[in-house]
Order: structure tokens, then C-alpha cells, then sequence
């Protein structure tokens, strides 16, 4: 035998057998992973969504899933795979979802749309702290949802309650990564890279990261974790595992330019015919660098709102309260969990057209920061002479296993005056079930030389139990407090609430798997009143419940018994009309003391079919008619749906519908509609195109005091006769998205009045345009 060729056979024969695959069965608390590190992406790794490659081979393997909703402790009904491993520059994700007990719900949708999807969640804690992570989640395709979680406690409201649960991520940021997916006989397939370049994390050599995967199952309604969560816990986040003796990074010169310029034409009317007038063309930009690790610089010189469709209507259910609507823009989406704030004394929409901007972001020795800096158009200012600057700082702090504590300063600066706020508030858990919050500000506010100082308060007490919770809130808002740079929904109130919950679980697969239980007491003051140890404004008291039935149903239904005071702040600039025979005056609008309530409230949800999903809200009974300040009939309805015809076509329609009818002689009060529809079609996972269609209807009869006097109201020293508006509104957009930051948008839209008709009042006259726009944006992502 040629001596070469011996030595080769007895090298093979002694050579040691390859490493077995570590594997890490999350139901035995194997939650310490260590993932290999392979040091060279030499054997070529293609992002295909067939983990067919000898390299996945020495993957660690995450398996034994256990459930969480809607019923915590058990194992998953079905086996969820997951491969880990990395390279100097990357994470590397393989994703194995087996089904054997229905059909696997995947679409080709656009970015984040895949809640309906089956789907698989990466939470990523890359400073290990606990308290926030990284979402990258994937539908059996490989399209993409991303975000983050920072946990601040379980949410208060809703009109039927809630099971104890984890927090919902943000979906506002959109992070660079690849993936890919497909069906298989035995469920889907999934592949992911996510570059170190996407991320923010820990400046040590060593370092451990937070991890869970969380894996839905649409057509049970089933929600898996890997970590044996609880839902008892007040922290989903802590339960998490980790990813231990992670080294030696090689993230390179982290720097994304991102220049984009838009052009838009807008139409309308004019005494010659329809005119167009085109604006100049913006030419603005965005430039993230990343100055560390953990520390990430952010610019932007005119960021606009050209990618995004118009805000949906919303009803003015209470007038005394202002309508919130999200951020939208690229550049202040980047980071924007560092300047979370209680009551959003951060509110990017205000720096409405910025000239320029600059934030600093990240994590430095256990304290999150965030710093923003923006020139806001000078055209926007009262005199349209003085620039508008707005500094904005948050810190947060952690302690102990959980909590944490946090600041918040807020300066916005117009020529001599000026709105500042100082914040501190934070977030206390003991126990696992228990947190505690609390929250003090104070505005320093000077208009044209006058002065002014108020303050804001707060303290939460929760206890996030599986089978029973509460929460007790407490909070005061001076009338004199003002948050320039924030959004305070209403000011120169107090607030306290009590609310207590309890559930019922039964075995998995019964036809009732929940029963949920609350009752909340809920009162409103006048700031003033409650320092003079004055009685309640607004008194509520709700019974409401919900049950979770197999296959992914909720009902919900609930009796509120409320009572309104009259606000004497609301009705300042109404009168009333008084004629005596031939004499024609007016006389002040009192109001009745207190109106008093009951409602009815039902809620359906569907179970997220491949086809079709559906939720409804009905409320009914008597509420407070703000109109004319008197009891109504009232009827309330929401409806939202989504259709899938087929895995590229997606129809999203809601119907909102709100009415009073007096209780004298049932005429009609008031009434508004907003129906809207939403079509979108997948060309390709880069490329859809969108209809949007939203019909806008509000109404009212002539005003009376309908509690006294019957004689017609006058507001502002005008009449208050009937008025009625009725608009259609029409978005049209194609759009080329092959990765966040490159994207090509051609855009249309659309406005028609119906003007009232004379002869009807109750009708109107056919709709004529009224103005229309086009626009195009384009910009790129160049990554160095």
C-alpha cells in the first residue's frame, strides 16, 4: 500500500468524533446557551431558507418549548427547532416550526404585517439587562416584523379586560437583516442573519445577551415560549435565557448615509379651471453612526412624512380630551424607546418640520440615554420670524434585579419664551408578581414675560397575578402644568382607579379554555377641587368580563353605571337663547349638576384564520351627549376586519360608528362615520401597491338646552345650528422597499366635499373634488 495513502486511512481512523450538537431543552431550564463561534464565513452561507449547509450541523440547538397563552405550563402542542450560531459579523438563525395539527398561515405581506401569520419571535437582550430586547420575527416566508420591547408594567384600559400577559412590541423601528423561509411537509423552514452593524450592545470583550423565542401558532391561537415563562410574572423579559461567552465581534465602521429627495405637486380648484402647483424639490437626509458599540449618533436635515399614508379619522369621543396620533418619520423611530416617558412628556410630533436634527443613543454602565437635539421652521412660529429649538435629555437608570429609575428634561425655546420640564419617575418589582411606579415633573413655563410653575404626579401600585391582579392608580395634573414638547391628552385633572381582576383557566382544548373577571372603581377631579378635598367630577363604576374559547374566540360584555359633573371650564363660551313673546336675550348656560349613565359593551374577536379575522366593539345604553351637555341614547360600533383571498392580496377595512339621540323625543343629536378600506397587493416581498379609501361623516342638529329651557344654545356668540361635513379621501401608492432606508414611492391622493343639501338637511349633494396631490420619494441606504 502506498505509504501516503496508509498514513491517511490511520489519521482518519484516530481522528476524534465530531463534537455532538449542544442542546438546550428550554422545559428543563437549560436556559444557559453557549453558541459556537465559527470564525470564517468561508464555506458561504447563502440566506435561502434551506438549512441544508454542514455548518448548521454545529449549531446550538434550542427545543422543548413550553406554552404561555393562554395557558401557561404545559408543553407546546407542537415541537419549535432553533439553531444559533455566529460569525465575527453576524447571528445566525435557523428556524425549524413543525405543525401536525392544522395548517401552517403564511402570506407574502409587507414588512410587519405578519400578526395574522404564523410566526417566530427573536428576542434579543444584547446589554442583558433584562429590561429591553430586540424583536426580529419571521412568517414562514421569511417576511419580516422587528422592533423592540421595553417593559414599563402591565397596560390599564380596554373595554373588557385582559389576560396577564407579556408586552406587545414597538414596531415603529425597522432594523437591516436577512432572512428567507419556506413550507415544508412537516410545517416551515426559516433562515436569518442579523448583522452585529443592526445592533446595539455591550463595549466588553466578553458578554452575554438575553434570549427568547416565542413562537404563534394561528390556528389554535396558542402562544409558545421557549423559556418556561409565567404569565404571574411582572417582567416577561426577566424569565429569559442567555447567550453566554459571546467574543470577538468585528462590526467594522458602522455608518449608514441615507440621502432621499421627494417632489410634490398639489391640485386644486381655481376660477381658470384645476391647477397644479409644484413645490421645489427636497433634497434632506439621514446619517446613523455608530460611535461605539453601545452609543449610536443619529442626523437628519429635513426629514419628511412622504413614506407613510394618512392618519386614520378618529371620533372626538370626549371633547375635553386631545386625539394622539404615533410618529411616523424614519429619523425619530431610530432609538425612540430611550425617550419613553410616563404621560409622553416626549412627543417627537411636535418638532413638526425640523430643518435639522441630532440625537445621541444607547446604554452606558447601566443607564440608558437618550439625547435630542432639533431647529424646528421658523415659519411655524407665532411671529414666523423666531426658530423654534427643542433639547431633549432622558436617562434611566437600573437597580436592583428589576427596577429602575429614570430622569427626563425637556427645553423648547421660541425668541424669549420658553417651556421646560424636569421629570424623574420609576418602576419598582418585588416579589415576581408585584411593581411600583411613580412619577413627578415640574413645568417652568414663560409666555410674553409671565411666569409659571405646575406640577405632575403620579404612583401605581400592580399586582400582575396569573389568576388574580389589580391595580391602583393615583394621579394629578395641574391646570397650569404644560408640556411644550410632550403630549398631554388633558390637563388640570386628577385621576384614581382601583381595579381588581381574576381568572379562571381550564384544561387546554375545553370549549371555554378562560374566564376573566374585573370590576374598577374610576374617579375623575378638577385639579383644584382635589386639593380643596372636593368631590369627584366623574364617577364610574365597571363590570365587564371576557372568555377565551377554543380555537383562538374572545368574548367580552360589561354594564359601566358613570356619572358626569358639569364642567364649567367646557360650557365657558355658551349661552342660551331665551325669547319671551316678542322678546329675544340671552341668559347664561348652567347645566345640570350631574348626568348620570349606564352603558352596555359587548367585544368579539375572531381567531387569526389563514382567511379572515375579525374584531368587534358594540357599546349601548345611555351615555353624556357633550353637544348640548344632557343624557343620550347612545350607539357606538368598531369594526375592524382583514381579509386574505390569496398570500399576496390583504383587505383591511374598519368601520367606526358613533350616534346620540335625545331622550325627550328621540331626534337625533349627533352622529359621525368613518368607514375605511385598505387594499394592498404583494408584488414581490419588495414591492406592493396600496389603495386607501376613508369616508368621513359628522353631523349635528340645531343645539338646545335639552335639560331646562329647550331655548337654542349660542357658542361664541354665534348660533349653534345644525352643520354637517361629509369627505372622501383616496391614498394610492406603489412602493420598492428592498431593505429600511432604500425605497422608491410614487404616490397619489385624493379629497371630494359633499356640501349639504339645501332641500334635505339630512342629505347631501354628490361629491366634488376639492384637492388632490402626487409625490415621489426616493433615497438610498448606502452602508458602509
Amino acid at each position: 500500500m502506498n505509504p501516503c495513502i496508509a498514513a491517511c486511512i490511520a489519521a482518519l481512523l484516530h481522528a476524534p468524533n465530531p463534537a455532538p450538537r449542544a442542546t438546550y431543552i428550554g422545559r428543563e431550564n437549560q436556559l444557559n446557551v453557549r453558541v459556537p463561534r465559527i470564525a470564517t464565513e468561508a464555506m458561504s452561507v447563502v440566506v435561502d431558507g434551506v438549512l441544508d449547509e454542514a455548518i448548521w450541523s454545529q449549531a446550538a440547538l434550542l427545543t422543548g418549548f413550553s406554552q404561555f397563552s393562554p395557558q401557561d405550563g404545559i408543553p407546546a402542542a407542537d415541537s419549535t427547532q432553533v439553531l444559533l450560531w455566529y460569525s465575527p459579523t453576524a447571528l445566525y438563525v435557523g428556524i425549524r416550526a413543525f405543525e401536525r395539527h392544522g395548517a401552517v398561515h403564511a402570506t407574502l405581506a409587507d414588512r410587519d404585517k405578519i400578526s395574522a401569520d404564523d410566526n417566530v419571535q427573536l428576542l434579543l437582550g444584547t446589554f442583558h439587562d433584562q429590561r429591553q430586547a430586540y424583536v426580529f420575527a419571521v412568517n414562514p416566508f421569511g417576511v419580516q416584523m422587528d422592533g423592540t420591547i421595553v417593559e414599563s408594567g402591565p397596560a390599564s384600559g380596554g373595554w373588557t379586560p385582559t389576560l396577564s400577559g407579556r408586552a406587545a412590541p414597538d414596531l415603529s423601528q425597522d432594523f437591516v437583516f436577512t432572512s428567507k423561509g419556506r413550507l415544508t411537509e412537516y410545517g416551515y423552514e426559516v433562515e436569518i442573519r442579523i448583522p452585529f452593524k443592526s445592533l446595539k450592545y455591550q463595549s466588553a470583550d466578553l458578554q452575554s445577551w438575553d434570549i427568547n423565542v416565542v413562537r404563534q401558532v394561528q390556528h389554535s391561537g396558542f402562544e409558545d415560549s421557549w423559556v418556561p415563562a409565567k404569565r404571574s410574572n411582572s417582567s416577561f423579559l426577566a424569565q429569559a435565557g442567555s447567550l453566554e461567552g459571546l467574543a470577538g465581534f468585528d462590526r467594522g465602521l458602522v455608518l449608514d448615509l441615507n440621502p432621499f429627495v421627494t417632489q410634490k405637486s398639489n391640485g386644486a380648484p381655481s376660477a381658470t379651471g384645476w391647477n397644479y402647483k409644484n413645490s421645489t424639490p427636497q433634497l434632506g437626509g439621514n446619517v446613523r453612526w455608530g460611535v461605539t458599540n453601545n452609543l449610536t449618533l443619529n442626523g437628519t436635515v429635513r426629514p419628511d412624512f412622504a413614506e407613510v399614508e394618512s392618519d386614520a379619522g378618529k371620533f372626538v369621543i370626549d371633547p375635553r380630551q386631545a386625539l394622539f396620533f404615533p410618529e411616523k418619520r424614519p429619523f425619530f423611530l431610530d432609538g425612540l424607546e430611550q425617550f419613553n416617558v410616563p404621560h409622553n412628556l416626549v412627543y417627537t410630533r411636535r418638532i413638526a418640520q425640523p430643518e435639522g436634527a441630532t440625537k445621541l443613543t444607547g446604554k452606558v454602565a447601566g443607564t440608558s440615554i437618550g439625547f435630542l437635539s432639533a431647529d424646528d421652521d421658523p415659519s411655524l412660529s407665532a411671529n414666523g420670524r423666531y426658530q423654534t429649538l427643542y433639547n431633549i435629555l432622558r436617562a434611566q437608570r437600573d437597580i436592583g434585579g428589576q427596577s429602575r429609575i429614570g430622569m427626563a428634561y425637556t427645553d423648547r425655546m421660541v425668541g424669549g419664551d420658553y417651556n421646560r420640564v424636569a421629570d424623574v419617575d420609576g418602576r419598582l418589582l418585588f416579589g415576581d408578581v408585584y411593581s411600583g411606579s411613580f412619577q413627578y415633573a415640574e413645568s417652568f413655563d414663560k409666555t410674553r414675560d409671565v411666569g409659571t410653575n405646575a406640577p405632575l404626579w403620579e404612583g401605581i401600585l400592580a399586582r400582575n397575578g396569573k389568576r388574580f391582579g389589580f391595580r391602583y392608580t393615583m394621579t394629578g395634573i395641574s391646570d397650569k402644568f404644560r408640556a411644550s414638547s410632550g403630549f398631554i391628552s388633558r390637563a388640570g385633572i386628577a385621576h384614581g382607579a382601583i381595579d381588581h381582576r381574576g381568572t379562571w383557566f381550564n384544561e387546554r382544548g375545553s370549549v371555554l379554555e378562560t374566564l376573566t373577571g374585573d370590576i374598577l372603581f374610576d374617579d375623575t377631579w378638577q385639579y383644584t377641587h382635589l386639593m380643596r378635598r372636593g368631590d369627584a367630577q366623574d364617577k364610574k363604576f365597571h363590570l365587564s368580563s371576557s372568555a377565551g374559547l377554543r380555537g383562538g374566540w374572545i368574548l367580552g360584555a360589561g354594564v359601566y353605571w358613570e356619572t358626569f359633573g358639569y364642567d364649567t371650564q367646557l360650557y365657558g363660551n355658551y349661552r342660551i337663547e331665551r325669547t319671551v313673546g316678542a322678546k329675544v336675550d340671552t341668559i347664561p348656560f348652567v347645566g345640570v349638576g350631574r348626568i348620570p349613565n349606564r352603558d352596555y359593551v359587548a367585544t368579539l374577536s375572531t381567531p387569526q384564520w389563514s382567511w379572515f379575522n375579525a374584531s368587534l366593539l358594540y357599546i349601548g345604553g345611555q351615555d353624556e351627549n357633550f353637544f348640548e351637555w344632557a343624557q343620550a341614547n347612545i350607539h357606538y360600533i368598531s369594526l375592524a376586519l382583514t381579509a386574505r383571498p390569496t398570500d399576496r392580496l390583504r383587505l383591511t377595512g374598519n368601520f367606526d360608528y358613533q350616534d346620540y339621540w335625545r331622550r325627550t323625543d328621540q331626534s337625533l343629536v349627533g352622529r359621525n362615520v368613518i368607514p375605511r378600506l385598505k387594499v394592498e397587493y404583494q408584488l414581490t416581498r419588495s414591492m406592493f401597491l396600496r389603495v386607501v379609501g376613508e369616508y368621513d361623516l359628522a353631523e349635528h342638529d340645531d343645539l338646545r338646552d335639552e335639560t331646562r329651557t329647550f331655548f337654542p344654545l349660542i357658542i361664541g356668540g354665534q348660533k349653534a345650528l345644525a352643520t354637517r361635513s361629509a369627505s372622501l379621501h383616496g391614498d394610492y401608492l406603489f412602493s420598492y422597499q428592498p431593505n429600511p432606508g432604500t425605497v422608491l414611492f410614487l404616490g397619489y391622493g385624493d379629497r371630494g366635499d359633499a356640501p349639504p343639501n339645501p332641500a334635505d338637511r339630512f342629505t347631501y349633494q354628490p361629491l366634488v373634488r376639492s384637492a388632490d396631490y402626487f409625490f415621489v420619494k426616493y433615497s438610498y441606504l448606502f452602508r458602509m
